[in-house]
């Protein structure tokens, strides 16, 4: 296992893209909360409390799509790991 990590044969980033993810939501959360505090404030406006609920339900969908597509290009690399690697059995049993 240690060897498919050091010839670069397993990745990591997509658990890295999974931690980003939950560290997106809570940020979307915080700063939604903020912003909602902030609106109801003495100095604050109906529209930051709306733009604080904005914040947090459309945030946490954004942050979702944005990690998707990148663990999909590291879908696709495994897809053509796959593909090679029957690609490369075929040959070797077309040989014998």
């Amino acid at each position: 296992m240690l060897g498919d990590f050091l010839n670069f044969n397993k990745m990591i980033t997509p658990v890295i893209i999974k931690v980003i993810f939950w560290i997106g939501v809570a940020v979307c959360a915080f700063a939604g909360l903020m912003s909602i505090i902030a609106g109801l404030s003495r100095f604050g406006s109906g529209v930051e409390v709306l733009f604080g609920l904005f914040i947090i339900v459309v945030g946490p969908l954004f942050v979702r799509i944005y990690c998707e597509l990148l663990i999909i290009m590291f879908k696709m690399y495994e897809s053509l790991q796959d593909i090679r690697s029957s690609l490369r059995a075929n040959q070797t049993q077309d040989l014998e």
